[in-house]
């Protein structure tokens, strides 16, 4: 590797290096407490972690002390030694150390596995690698403990409680200060604490995973919904509805129960076995096959604003981001083959019309055949080429993820960009020539055959839930004008002016706007100060002058104080925000 190459822009240098400094997590646990266990200690997109079987709680100040150790062995530049072994001796090194954890990953490995594992001073771990060539090449002054957490060992609630420390780290300090900054203002911009703040969502013990909106949170929920719709029509889509219940046999027809059952709810009717949807494709099929379609009036672009339920693990659930009930904002396209490519590219073009909107910018990842999977190779091959065509003469960059595909069909994923540089993924635009098999679908060609046609899964904001999630980071809860639950407050200085204050929220009322009034005996900083902690778009402040003459003095949320005007030329103003989504 040449000298250039050890930077973060490459990659696989990058996670060799969180990869290393998760084997500097162990090395300092294991010097700090003998007796602990070592699980795994992957690198992660932002950093690194190690799960650890350890009798000591590992507190904020004992995440200390195993950080100031970290620096220690950075400094002290043990080399990287890679050695193998054979199963045999691979497993006597863990019973010997006492490592129970690495005995079950070696007796998981395939027989014909090369095991390796890497030295670094006096402490060795099971390892396939890769890592820097020493532990001096992890700057000591630039990486960072962040966090423990409880992670059941695999993943299994059946399994022993492990902990899992996190970490983060950087070639430089300026870096990683920037990174903390990041991570510091995400905590200011966490959804859940602005949620309860702005008095928009909660989630309750009574229901764990299953989210409450009030009054507030359903009006930014509904100006998407009204956007949603908007689009779709103008893109020609119609809007449908399927029921959230349906009979056991559609979801062994559509493949979901073999590949998806553990996530499903179930519920018994008239003695007969139904699923709770966790999805709503299935339903979309039926809703195609019921009546013969003419190639004529093909493509139909089906739409849907769907609840779906999928049974997560409690320690899986995060607010708005994973929860076990939302609102999923699927669309399923019926074509012949030779629309396929029109079809790709008009989606492409929606879900860029839709995230501009926001502001937000966007990766792109095309996901191909998985090791489980429906139907045929060529059939797949055929479908992942038609993607990457698609992208190729839309001039977009994209990141290829073999094996990542959905059991019926290669994808291309949005993954959106918001302001702290955090991906999301929202859209997907899945290729699917499997399911229209299965559910027969059919309609008649110019031939006067029946033909099958081909089928694209699509979402634009994933779910309401979690795209709401996001854009309350994303906006910090002050959300532009459209989508504000309050759009102006009227705040009289005085009682001499609350019937000019009310003529004038009642006519910006009239005119669609979300107004409120604040009439309580406040000074008028107290009130200005309420309204800008409850992020309100505009202020209009009345007193005697602005009463006598008919204008407003505005305050805008963030810019404060932009002067008096006409309530006309105010009204239009805001108007045009909303209308032009500003």
């Amino acid at each position: 590797m040449s000298e250039n190459l050890y930077t973060f822009e490459n990659e696989d240098y990058k996670n060799a290096y969180r990869h290393t400094s998760s084997h500097i997590l162990a090395h300092a646990v294991k010097r700090l407490f003998p007796d602990a266990k070592f699980a795994i200690g992957p690198a992660i997109a932002d950093g690194f972690y190690y799960d650890i079987d350890v009798s000591e709680t590992i507190t904020p100040e004992v995440l200390e002390q195993i950080e100031s150790e970290m620096r220690k062995i950075c400094k002290e530049k043990f080399p990287l030694e890679r050695f193998e072994l054979s199963r045999a001796d691979a497993l006597k090194w863990a019973r010997d150390e006492d490592e129970p954890y690495k005995v079950e990953l070696i007796n998981d490995l395939p027989e014909d596995a090369v095991i390796s594992f890497y030295r670094e001073g006096d402490f060795v771990d099971l390892c396939a690698g890769p890592h820097v060539d020493s532990t001096g090449r992890v700057k000591a002054n630039a990486l960072k403990l962040t966090s423990c957490t409880g992670a059941y060992w695999r993943g299994d609630s059946n399994n022993k409680m492990l902990q899992r420390v996190y970490g983060t780290c950087f070639m430089s300090k300026p870096e990683l200060d920037e990174h903390l900054h990041r991570i510091e203002e995400a905590k200011l911009r966490d959804h859940r604490k602005l949620g309860r703040e702005l008095d928009l969502f909660a989630l309750f013990d009574e229901g764990p995973g299953f989210p409450f909106f009030f009054p507030k949170g359903m009006v930014i929920r509904n100006e998407l919904v009204n956007f949603w719709r908007e689009e779709h029509r103008r893109a020609g889509y119609v809007e449908i509805s399927t029921p959230l219940i349906l009979n056991e046999d559609l979801w062994r027809r559509s493949g979901h129960w073999d590949l998806y059952k553990d996530n499903m709810y179930f519920t018994d009717i008239d003695d007969v076995g139904f699923a709770i949807k966790p999805m709503n494709c299935p339903g979309g099929m039926l809703a195609f096959k019921r009546k013969m379609w003419s190639y004529r009036e093909l493509p139909v672009r089906m739409a849907e604003l769907g609840v779906v339920h999928r049974h997560e693990l409690s320690g899986a659930l995060h607010g708005l981001m994973r929860v076990r009930n939302f609102t999923q904002d699927d669309a399923h396209l019926y074509m012949t083959p030779e629309q396929i490519p029109d079809e790709i590219t008009s989606l492409i073009d929606l879900v860029d019309r839709i995230y501009k909107v926001f502001g937000f910018d966007y990766k792109v990842e095309l996901s191909t055949r998985p090791e489980k999977f429906m139907g045929e190779v060529d059939r797949w091959d055929a479908a992942e080429k038609l993607l990457e065509e698609a992208l190729v003469a839309k001039k977009i960059n994209y990141k290829l993820n073999p094996g990542d595909g959905a059991f019926y069909g290669p994808k291309i994923d949005f993954h959106l960009v918001d302001c702290l540089g955090r991906t999301w993924q929202c859209a997907t635009l899945q290729l699917d020539f499997q399911m229209p098999e299965r559910f027969e679908l059919e309609y008649v060609g110019a031939d006067g055959e029946k033909h099958r046609p081909v089928m694209i899964h699509r979402t634009a904001l994933g779910s309401l839930e979690r795209f709401i999630a996001i854009i309350t980071e994303h906006y910090a809860g002050a959300f532009p004008l459209w989508l504000a639950p309050v759009q102006v407050i009227v705040m009289p200085i005085t009682d001499r002016t609350r019937d000019y204050a009310e003529a004038i929220a009642e006519n910006l009322s009239n005119a669609g706007m979300r107004v409120e009034t604040d009439f309580r005996s406040e000074k008028i900083g107290f009130k200005i100060r309420e309204a800008q902690l409850q992020k309100i778009p505009y202020m209009l402040v009345l007193g005697d002058k602005e009463a006598e003459s008919g204008l407003v003095t505005v305050r805008k949320r963030l810019d404060g104080d932009i002067g008096a005007m006409s309530f006309e030329e105010f009204k239009a103003i805001a108007e045009n925000e909303i209308k032009n989504k500003i």
